[in-house]
């Protein structure tokens, strides 16, 4: 079975993936913009409250519009960012020159690197390869070959930066594991956790690295932009890397213990000759995914040892222009291996993120984000509670966000720069509770319709939304104590103080 075969046949397509709207997404698609225009011109008529300025009322007013519009996806999310920015160049709410150069941000370039590197590795097949490789040469009990399946997800999303490039690439894998295993959808239990430990192993394996999402990206903006931090590949690695690692280990047990699957083992030879057989039908490594595999030796490189390189070369390159150098690489003709109409760049990501990024500064620079959280401090009594009981709150409030926020883009531009300015308000570290805060950004892994990656596996018909959902909570759950305690350990230990 050739590899192209088994995609076709056994992957789902992620843009024929559908979901059915429940009551409240329907009602908002359908009532969203003049819910959004409403509010709008209910905040502009209203009176400026003590402490707000004009502008941070004009603000506040814009960004509940562009989250109304965004939750609602009326029309695409690129567009309302493009009118977003309209609103606040021509309401005078914030300098066009700002918040039209929001398209220039580093945050930008990195993102538009990532997806060139993304279509290199998918071309040279380089991650299939790597995944297959792992599969029949460490899987050598079907516990074994869950636990691999694990790490290749880990692995692979530093090459691939892309939660359903990853899901695409692991699924017809897993596919051909339960198809000779005669795993029956719906039925097996191998089946239910081989696909939903897929699930949340992409999803945590994707909060360790920087670049593995968009929205760890932008999250890096705001703690840099807004907070003052100064949040690089290594720094974000070094201090997530390790909570996803431990989350995964102790969900991965928990996983064993909730679908037991002992009684479906026995053609565990037969899966390991098939898989062996499509790795060797990909014969010798192909010129392009050598070329795939120099450039991207080349950017972890420069990405681990981003702290010294002024030591190393007499000036730094930055984790943005290691991207961009790695991007370039990929394109350079004979150097490389893609041409430009190959690489598959989301350009409304693009513009979705920098009309989010001028809605959010226009909201922090205007004071609005902490006239706001200042209120609700005052409403939940935050300033009276020990530090260890804010930290906990919020990262449990933003591990479950997910439930109401679909996308993980604009989840982080609606809890980022809020967080930033709670911390602001109640003296706390901003850089700190917001960098703990992003680590719960991609646990989307309760229901199928919270990400592309849900839906490919849930397409598959092994688990349940049942399944997911008790699966999910407990995962998020525990995600969640693991990053709270290690606030006021690991992070004292890198020097984040609480």
């Amino acid at each position: 079975m050739s590899s192209n075969s088994t995609k076709n046949n056994n992957t789902p397509d992620p843009k024929e993936i559908t979901k059915k709207k429940s009551g409240v997404e329907a009602f908002l698609h359908k009532w969203g913009i003049p819910i959004a225009i409403i509010a709008l011109v209910v905040i502009f008529l209203l009176p400026t409250p003590e402490g707000l300025s004009l502008e941070g009322k004009k603000a506040l007013g814009i960004f509940l519009f562009a989250l109304i519009m965004w939750v609602a996806n009326t029309i695409p999310i690129y567009l309302t960012s493009i009118i977003v920015i309209m609103l606040l160049t021509f309401t005078n709410t914030f300098p066009e020159k700002d918040a039209m150069g929001t398209l220039g941000f580093q945050v930008i370039w990195l993102m538009v690197a990532a997806f060139v590197l993304t279509s290199a590795m998918i071309k040279s097949n380089l991650a299939r390869r790597f995944a297959l490789w792992m599969i029949t040469s460490f899987g050598k009990t079907p516990k074994k070959t869950l636990f691999v399946l694990v790490v290749i997800n880990f692995a692979i999303a530093f090459l691939i930066p892309s939660t359903t490039a990853r899901a695409t690439l692991l699924v017809p894998i897993c596919m051909i594991l339960l198809e000779v295993y005669r795993a029956v959808p719906g039925k097996s239990n191998l089946g239910r956790i081989m696909m939903l430990q897929g699930v949340q192993s992409d999803a945590l394996a994707t909060s360790g690295i920087m670049t593995a999402t968009a929205g760890n990206v932008i999250a890096v903006g705001l703690i840099n932009d807004i907070a003052g931090g100064n949040i690089g590949y290594m720094d974000w690695l070094v201090a997530s890397m390790p909570l996803a690692m431990l989350t995964m280990l102790i969900t991965f047990f928990v996983g064993l213990r909730l679908f037991s699957f002992k009684s479906e083992t026995d053609k565990f030879e037969a899966v390991m000759n098939q898989l062996k057989k499509e790795r060797n039908e990909l014969g010798p490594m192909t010129l392009d995914e050598k070329k795939a595999g120099i450039i991207f030796l080349l950017a972890v490189v420069l990405w681990f040892t981003e702290k010294w390189h002024m030591a190393m070369f007499g000036f730094e390159i930055s984790v943005y222009m290691v991207a961009v150098i790695a991007a370039l690489l990929c394109l350079l003709p004979r150097v490389g291996l893609l041409e430009w109409k190959e690489a598959n760049i989301k350009w409304d990501l693009m513009l979705f993120a920098a009309g989010a990024y001028a809605a959010g500064l226009a909201v922090e620079k205007n004071g609005s984000a902490e006239w706001v959280i200042g209120n609700l401090i005052d409403s939940l009594g935050l300033e009276h509670m020990n530090h260890f009981w804010v930290y906990a709150i919020v990262i449990f409030l933003t591990m479950y966000s997910h439930m109401i926020f679909t996308s993980k883009t604009v989840k982080v531009m609606i809890i980022v720069p809020a967080v930033i300015a709670l911390a602001k308000t109640l003296g706390m570290n901003p850089v700190t509770l917001a960098l703990a805060a992003s680590f719960t950004i991609t646990y989307t892994i309760t229901l199928p319709p919270h990400s592309k990656v849900n839906a490919i596996y849930f397409s598959t018909g092994y688990f349940s939304v049942l399944d997911q959902l008790k699966y999910g909570i407990i995962t998020c759950f525990i995600g969640a104590s693991v990053i709270t305690i290690a606030v006021f350990t690991w992070f004292r230990l890198l020097g984040y103080t609480p």
